[in-house]
């Protein structure tokens, strides 16, 4: 794996902005010109939130106290933004997001340069695969955006991407990383969302670094505290994923995109996104365990089968009651401490691994003993021994042909 020791004291100060904010000589007719990017920052015309005729009053109460705060926001501590950031109904809009956003991970107003223009960039040798995923990410733009508007857009959202490994050449671009982008942008505008990327990308707490590595071990490793979670909340249903074998592939997407891949009601997401910024880089995982918690009764109505376990875990539905996950999430963060759960998750690996070695050495005895006889079917030897069984093997096959297209998906350079 590279290193990932610090940068200089300089290289971390914007000129922290990693100085790759140049300035555009281009043709104004371009896509990436000034204009256009003022023209779809503009919150009226990029307004992606939900106005509610019918407002919770608690949350009409805290409107009026954030619009208080950000009358004078140099008298507001960062305890308060964190406040209004977990409590209920987050930050209520993008058009309170977009300033306090940044605020909750440290962005100085300096840090918010002029981006480069996509010209610039295209020599980066992830540029393409860049591309393809930001031409892939239709979904994310607001539905009924002008054609010219959404290229415009995806311009940014590539320039965006390019400059956070440029200017961290270190760091290895995931799939998946233009979901959490895309984000931001869409709330924050290209200036702001460049140094606010960064903090999540880079440092000794930056929630993304992690799946940024050579690797995605480190990813897997965080993911598996999951089963350990959902087990000090109910036994029973961590028994039954268990025995199902689904283990924790469902769930990638969800950790890797903060859910912004996964969900299809953008207010979910930037919700979750409010209480994701602020609070500690694990704190995803338990929100996925506390979501599968809540999704108890099916799981167990379920047959302990991988294939139709994968299938019913990874299909969200679009109406799950994020206020009450979040409630779950924070009250199974403050009674297990990840510290606590580093026993539970050294010991499953412990297990992950000798299974994977009987598996191994099942399958060589297997192959030693037909030498002189029928050929072995080779295409199977790389699935654990549930996956090589007679009856489901259709089904299995399909679905670790599934799981395999997710890895790949979300790390395409480990199979380059």
């Amino acid at each position: 794996m590279e290193s990932n020791s610090p940068d200089a004291e300089s290289g971390d100060k914007c000129a922290i902005n990693g100085d790759c904010s140049l300035t555009s000589n281009k043709d104004s007719n371009g896509l990436n010109h000034a204009k256009n990017i003022d023209d779809i920052s503009t919150p009226s015309e990029l307004k992606f939130d939900e106005d509610f005729e019918f407002e919770d009053s608690d949350v009409t109460e805290k409107r009026k106290e954030l619009e208080k705060c950000l009358s004078n926001p140099d008298v507001v501590n960062l305890e308060q933004w964190v406040h209004f950031a977990k409590s209920k109904g987050g930050l209520i809009s993008d058009e309170y997001r977009r300033k306090i956003w940044p605020l909750l991970v440290g962005v100085t107003q300096e840090e918010m340069t002029v981006p480069p223009s996509l010209d610039e960039l295209s020599t980066h040798p992830e540029y393409n695969q860049v591309v393809l995923d930001v031409n892939r990410s239709l979904k994310r733009f607001p539905p009924g955006i002008p054609y010219e508007q959404r290229v415009a857009l995806q311009d940014q959202l590539t320039v965006l991407i390019l400059r956070v490994i440029i200017k961290y050449p270190h760091l290895k671009y995931y799939q998946g990383y233009h979901d959490v982008a895309i984000t931001l942008l869409l709330v924050c505008g290209d200036k702001a969302s460049f140094p606010l990327l960064c903090r999540l990308s880079y440092g000794p707490n930056a929630p993304l670094a992690p799946f940024m590595q050579a690797t995605m071990k480190p990813t897997q490793h965080l993911l598996n505290y999951m089963l350990p979670i959902i087990r000090r909340g109910d036994d029973r249903l961590a028994e039954c994923l268990e025995k199902s074998g689904v283990g924790t592939m469902f769930a990638l997407p969800w950790y890797l995109t903060w859910f912004g891949h996964s969900l299809n009601r953008y207010t979910d997401v930037v919700r979750l996104y409010d209480y994701f910024l602020c609070a500690p880089p694990l704190f995803p995982v338990y929100v996925t365990a506390a979501l599968v918690l809540h999704r108890a009764p099916d799981v167990l109505a379920c047959d302990a089968d991988m294939a139709m376990m994968h299938c019913l875990l990874s299909r969200l539905p679009d109406d799950l009651p994020f206020e009450d996950i979040l409630v779950t999430a924070k009250k199974l963060y403050e009674e297990n401490d990840p510290i606590d759960l580093d026993g539970e998750v050294a010991a499953l690996e412990k297990r992950e691994e000798e299974q994977r070695r009987l598996d191994e050495e099942r399958m060589r005895r297997r192959a030693a003993g037909r030498a002189g006889g029928r050929p072995v079917a080779r295409g199977w030897s790389y699935l654990p021994v549930v996956l090589r069984r007679p009856g489901p093997r259709r089904a299995a096959f399909a679905l670790a042909a599934a799981l395999l297209a997710v890895y790949v998906y979300y790390r395409p350079d480990l199979f380059r």
